[in-house]
């Protein structure tokens, strides 16, 4: 299967501290490929080198076939991008939203049904302010796919979410998936990673830990169940008890 994204030796540093160290990873046509490991593990500024927004010391990356720096502007054509924190002008509406995202791109999707999709119809005159925090994360996956991309990064893409709304944007996630889509998320929902994640890279101080599959990691682990496998990777339960 061709890789979309491939990344050799990706390292960065800041003011002497490895925030990534040496990642490799290649993520497949079609995949949905989780990024994972505890706040601080290296998973935003991995993203960041990968989109061509953050400059790495070292290492190659290429996106579906391109230079995230040099073509950066092509790359973006084709490419969504969901954060876990954005900010708008204070009193724009979610249509008006939706219509300056689409404008930037030469063949963008149908936001009307992007809003359906994603139980947002009701919403399309609201300020942008005004939605709680769950409606406010359901549009920024909106806005990441209105570009009508191959490749998709979803940070944290359910976080505010109640359980409902979250199962309704794995099915979305899902079908999309089941379309061709390209996806690379980050997640601390190890139920959410277990629904939609083929394979798995687990991070730790920048350093990779783990990288395979959900089945994998389980195996690698004296554990059966993959968040305590994903715990004892990480040390994240050591480091809660030290801070009791």
């Amino acid at each position: 299967m061709e890789s979309i994204i491939q990344v050799e030796g990706l390292s960065k540093s800041y003011h002497g501290v490895n925030a990534v160290e040496n990642l490799c990873i290649s993520i497949r046509s079609g995949e949905v490929f989780g990024l994972l490991g505890a706040n601080g593990a290296g998973k935003t500024t991995s993203i960041e080198c990968i989109l061509g927004v953050r400059k790495p010391d070292q290492g190659a990356i290429s996106v579906m076939g391109m230079n995230p720096s040099s073509d950066r502007k092509k790359l973006f054509e084709k490419v969504g991008v969901q954060f876990q924190e954005s900010s708008f002008q204070e009193n724009i509406k979610v249509v008006e939203l939706c219509e300056v995202t689409q404008a930037l791109y030469k063949n963008p999707g149908n936001y009307d049904l992007l809003l359906r999709q994603f139980d947002l119809s009701d919403k399309k005159k609201a300020a942008v302010s005004e939605l709680s925090g769950g409606q406010k994360q359901r549009l920024f996956v909106v806005l990441a796919l209105l570009p009508n991309p191959e490749v998709v990064f979803l940070d944290e893409l359910t976080t505010g979410l109640d359980s409902r709304a979250r199962r309704n944007v794995w099915k979305c996630i899902s079908d999309l998936k089941q379309k061709g889509l390209t996806i690379l998320m980050t997640s601390h929902y190890m139920d959410e990673v277990q629904t939609l994640c083929d394979r798995i890279c687990i991070l730790k101080k920048g350093k990779t830990v783990f990288r395979g599959t959900i089945k994998e990691a389980v195996a690698t682990s004296p554990f059966d169940q993959f968040e305590d496998a994903y715990l004892w990777l990480t040390d994240e339960e050591d480091s809660e008890d030290e801070n009791i």
